[in-house]
């Protein structure tokens, strides 16, 4: 009994270290799996974590070319932008530099119309400058006259042009000689040139075509042609006060104070200077 029960003992033992064994061998198996598993999972990280670094770098490399992208769009739309803004610049630069040569090449129109209406008024200006002086000569300080008659032989001819200075008696009185002009007592409108022979209070006496003046014979070297009109004797009044008696250098072809008496002093006009056509003559 007590073999049996040994060995049946022993069995049991051996049944319990082979129960042992084989949960040590199951758990080795089960830890085995484990690690291996924990291997596997180790190994798949690295691999996920290089995946995940590499989809990261795709994505960065995504965003990079988008935004390399957007800054070349922005870049280029930048550029069109500046290009356009350029090129309105250059417009503008080249508007501007055509409305300046529009505005040079006006100014100088106007300046040359400026020019041209300055000269037009600077000779209106000389014109009316001439016009004034002429007329304020004409009528108040000379007589240009042109001699229609020969009743002056040979002092002044027939179609001479003589100049009369009026203030000649303005501060003095005509004197006896002297080579006058005046209104004709006889006409209207009509201007005389005679040489004055007679002043106030003077006794004329014509007598065989020889002057007396209060009885005294003149003698006159400025009758050149020979006097026959007047032979015999013609007597005049003494002459008035400021009333002057006249007389042409030809005699026999001159209307004068023998035919229409004497002239007014309001009536002289000027004192003959000169004759200036068709050659200078000054008058004594």
């Amino acid at each position: 009994m007590s073999k049996k029960h040994k060995k049946g003992n022993g069995r049991n033992q051996s049944k319990n270290k082979a129960k042992t064994a084989g949960k040590e061998e199951q758990i080795s198996r089960e830890e085995l799996e484990e690690l291996i598993e924990e291997l596997q999972s180790s190994e798949k990280k690295p691999v996920d974590e290089q995946k995940a670094k590499e989809n990261k770098g795709l994505a960065d490399d995504r965003d990079e070319e988008i935004t390399g992208e957007a800054i070349t769009d922005e870049e280029a739309i930048d550029d069109e932008i500046t290009d356009e803004e350029t090129n309105d610049e250059e417009t503008s630069d080249g508007e501007n530099g055509t409305v300046t040569k529009k505005n040079e090449s006006k100014d100088l129109q106007d300046d040359k119309k400026n020019a041209v209406i300055k000269e037009i008024f600077s000779w209106i200006k000389v014109f009316v400058v001439a016009f004034v002086v002429a007329f304020i000569l004409s009528n108040f300080v000379i007589v240009n006259a042109r001699v229609p008659s020969g009743s002056m032989k040979n002092t002044i001819n027939e179609g001479d042009k003589v100049i009369g200075f009026r203030l000649s008696y303005l501060f003095s009185e005509p004197k006896r000689g002297d080579i006058v002009m005046f209104y004709a007592p006889d006409k209207e409108n009509t201007i005389y040139i005679k040489r004055l022979i007679g002043l106030p209070g003077d006794k004329i006496v014509i007598q065989d075509n020889k002057l007396y003046i209060n009885g005294e014979l003149i003698t006159e070297n400025y009758v050149k042609n020979p006097w026959t009109s007047n032979k015999g004797t013609f007597e005049f009044n003494v002459i008035p006060e400021g009333e002057y008696f006249m007389m042409g250098d030809n005699r026999d072809n001159s209307n004068d104070s023998r035919a229409w008496w004497t002239v007014k002093k309001n009536k002289i006009i000027a004192k003959a200077i000169f004759r200036y056509y068709p050659s200078f003559t000054k008058f004594k």
